[in-house]
């Protein structure tokens, strides 16, 4: 008999626990996720939620600042944490033999952080410095510019680090409360990859006194994308070019057609994007297609960057390739694509760390679908399915952002169709 990809077991009033088995190897990787991102912020709270990723390294009441990193450096593996969206997550990768370790430090992180004032004085500065930084890179700068006027005057369009003034008026107050409403079961997922047995995890996260449990998180599904065109002035020896449609939710069971059409389009060297924008006119250097989801919404983009003075016929062969991407999808294309994700979904299955992090898919969806029921549900679509389902969201409307130098700018609008 099969074993099952993954274990759970629900703590009383505590977070759901996940564990994937991988006995063979040296080390665990363990995730605790917290179901809040920046779209559940209020305008005045813009940021608050990647402020406290970065405040929960600042030390815990055992454990002053210096001494929680030097703690996570003796671990001597990964410590790292991201916010996004909808998610925040704190994880750690450590030998096999100090999980409980590890798992106590992570639970002391976000139980009993210290949000000491002097050190969030010190670390707003270290954000605006990081916001500064992606001001200074340009793909990131026009991405933001882009999910903005995506979803207009929706919080999924505000930047995830905030702005210099909404940063500048959180309290240390405001941390502690905005942590003490959110972070409480059950809003928490705790997950677990590698050599280590589940029942014993599920023990020792009982034996942790979690908050008093709240509600779950209830979002309000945004209005319909923008489409047209956004022309950013912006100096530089390159012009940035995002178009989107509309993608599919992270649970949507569309996933295995939408990543064969995704592949095929951008997703590798032999791809329609890279294959006629790069190697046979040489328009870009970097070209590719994203599919990004939210629980209620998503996008499928392509972002490039090419010089002004060719941008234009960058954007109009941009267009035409996606008016004829559907109908002119062949066979040999998917399976190729069909390929390549199996590679990706295969290969995964070796990481400790990556399957960690695919466990935190499960505030999405009931029940997790493992990667190689993936691979056998990828298997059953054909490329008629894939031109299909392409023909279906590229025919909608598109919202193209153009980040160029001004005197280049009027003639790459021109050109979007």
């Amino acid at each position: 008999m099969t074993e099952p990809y993954y274990q759970e077991t629900e703590i009383t009033d505590g977070p759901l626990v996940l564990t994937h088995q991988m006995p063979a190897a040296q080390s665990v990787a363990l995730g605790i996720y917290i179901d809040v991102g920046s779209r559940d912020e209020s305008l005045a709270e813009a940021g608050i939620t990647h402020a406290l990723e970065h405040m929960l390294f600042k030390g815990t009441r055992d454990m002053d600042v210096h001494q929680l990193s030097e703690k996570l450096d003796e671990l001597g593996g990964n410590a790292n944490a991201y916010t996004s969206r909808e998610r925040t997550c704190f994880h750690l990768h450590v030998l096999h033999e100090q999980w409980r370790e590890a798992l106590d430090i992570l639970i002391a992180m976000v139980q009993q952080p210290a949000l000491p004032e002097d050190e969030w004085q010190r670390e707003r500065e270290v954000i605006y410095a990081e916001m500064a930084m992606v001001d200074d890179t340009p793909e990131e700068w026009v991405t933001d510019q882009h999910v903005e006027a995506l979803f207009p005057g929706d919080a999924i369009g505000r930047p995830v680090l905030g702005t210099h003034a909404s940063l500048a008026s959180i309290s240390q107050s405001d941390l502690s409360g905005f942590l003490a409403h959110w972070y409480r079961p059950p809003r928490m997922l705790i997950t677990a990859a590698g050599n280590i047995d589940h029942q014993q995890l599920v023990d020792a996260v009982a034996e942790a006194g979690w908050r008093k449990a709240g509600e779950p998180v209830a979002r309000r599904q945004p209005a319909a994308m923008a489409s047209g065109v956004q022309a950013l002035k912006r100096e530089g020896v390159q012009a940035q070019i995002v178009v989107s449609v509309a993608g599919i939710h992270a649970s949507s069971t569309q996933r295995p057609v939408a990543w064969l059409a995704n592949q095929v389009l951008g997703g590798g060297l032999s791809s329609r994007l890279f294959r006629e924008v790069r190697e046979k006119r040489g328009l870009a250097y970097s070209i590719g297609s994203h599919l990004n989801s939210l629980s209620d919404v998503g996008t499928w983009s392509i972002t490039c960057g090419s010089e002004p003075e060719r941008a234009a016929e960058c954007v109009s062969l941009l267009s035409s390739l996606m008016d004829d991407f559907a109908e002119s999808i062949t066979p040999q294309e998917v399976e190729r694509a069909r390929r390549q994700l199996e590679v990706q979904l295969r290969m995964g299955l070796d990481s400790v760390e990556g399957q960690m992090l695919y466990l935190g898919g499960r505030f999405d969806e009931q029940q997790l679908t493992s990667p190689m029921q993936w691979l056998q549900r990828i298997n059953a679509v054909d490329a008629d399915a894939v031109a299909q389902w392409a023909a279906s969201h590229l025919s909608a409307g598109k919202l193209w952002s153009v980040a160029a130098p001004e005197k280049a700018l009027s003639e790459i609008c021109d050109r979007i169709r």
